[in-house]
């Protein structure tokens, strides 16, 4: 029932109206409010400003009680009966005695169930400047480890699904491995090519420059090599992988989760994370090496192209002082790095993918959120083997 309200019987209704009629009608210290005809979203708008004005101080001077006769309605939606509840409630706040009459069966539960509902939480003041910031910084404090607890719980899960395809291998779906190893992999060669070869001349250009000063020129491609090898040429890739290939799958799971084909696939039983994530996560960790020694070739490349151009050191030479410079540990490093890297890439993508909500908006926000944190890991975590290949002496 609603608070404060009295109810009685109905009253006899009349003809059917097309459209939402409020009567008025005061005598003393009472005021009556017919509602007749159509009260539904559509009718609402010419009479819901008359309500309006009749809720004004001044109309409702020197009033003791008023009374909202329902009799005569014909229809009543959640729009309608909300109205009504609202013109109730903000008379009895102006302290005046209200009673809802003639409500017909038909209406009762939808005033009731209205009613019902709680009134809607104020908004928070603003705080001042330097508890507003402490708030702020708080708040993204939580929702940062909560997303991090999440992601954790996420590979967990993967592994747990790549432990189960493991010992059943046959589970695989080679086919939509395949592509996507084609997609993120041989698709992907012409971007990471010409960007290595920049690098590379970029690295040999400023090199030479610096070196000239203590003339040094010659190890050059002592710094083209050991900084290809070791940081560029594998962060170079992933950051061209993440902003290509991980920002697609976060794209793709999540135009799948608004279209609700993830939750087809539950619904059949299939598992979404061995059917989507799984092909995509084995696809990328097989071909980022391959990548990366991919850009490490044309890294030097173009860093042997450009001190043959500057300091006049020929291929052979070039060679023999890069064969002289560098030793299989700095390749391994590098290369060590790649599957690990991949897998940090395609988990976060898949993850944000299946994050999205339910429309396109949350689509793209979730597929910049995977390329952020994606790049992110990424730093960080060579960071960590940076330091910990110095601490093993590597």
């Amino acid at each position: 029932m609603v608070s404060g309200i009295r109810w009685r019987g109905p009253v006899q209704a009349k003809d059917p109206e097309q459209a939402a009629i409020l009567t008025r009608e005061r005598q003393g210290e009472q005021l009556r409010l017919g509602f007749s005809g159509t009260w539904v979203t559509e009718t609402l708008a010419a009479e819901e400003t008359r309500l309006r004005r009749c809720l004004d101080a001044r109309e409702l001077a020197g009033l003791a009680q008023v009374q909202l006769d329902l009799g005569a309605l014909q229809r009543l939606d959640t729009a309608g009966a909300w109205l009504v509840c609202r013109t109730a409630a903000a008379l009895r706040s102006a302290g005046l005695e209200v009673s809802i009459e003639g409500v017909q069966e038909g209406h009762r539960g939808l005033l009731d169930a209205v009613a019902a509902r709680p009134d809607p939480a104020p908004p928070p003041h603003a705080l001042p400047f330097p508890l507003g910031l402490l708030a702020r910084v708080g708040e993204a404090s939580l929702a940062l480890a909560a997303d991090a607890r999440a992601l954790v719980g996420f590979l967990g899960l993967t592994v747990v699904v790549l432990l189960r395809v493991a010992v059943r291998p046959g589970r695989v779906r080679f086919t939509s491995l395949v592509h996507h190893m084609e997609k993120v992999g041989f698709d992907a060669l012409p971007i990471v090519g010409l960007l290595a070869f920049l690098i590379g001349v970029v690295l040999a250009f400023q090199g030479a420059d610096q070196l000239a000063r203590f003339g040094a020129q010659i190890f050059t491609v002592n710094l083209l090599g050991i900084s290809v090898l070791r940081e560029m040429g594998i962060l170079i890739t992933a950051i061209i992988v993440a902003g290509r290939s991980g920002s697609a799958f976060t794209a793709q799971i999540g135009t799948m989760q608004v279209n609700q084909e993830v939750d087809a696939l539950r619904t059949i039983g299939l598992d979404p994370v061995e059917v989507l994530v799984l092909p995509r996560l084995l696809a990328l960790v097989l071909v980022m090496p391959l990548l990366v020694f991919y850009a490490n070739i044309m890294a030097l490349l173009g860093g042997g192209v450009m001190v043959w151009v500057l300091l006049d050191i020929g291929p052979d030479a070039f060679i023999r002082q890069l064969h002289n410079a560098i030793g299989l540990n700095a390749f391994l490093v590098g290369m060590i790095k790649a599957p690990i890297f991949a897998f940090v890439i395609a988990l976060v993508g898949c993850f944000e993918g299946l994050r999205a909500g339910g429309n396109a908006e949350a689509v793209g926000s979730q597929t910049t959120r995977a390329v952020v944190e994606a790049i992110f890991l990424v730093i960080v975590l060579d960071a960590a083997f940076s330091v910990f290949f110095s601490v093993i002496g590597i």
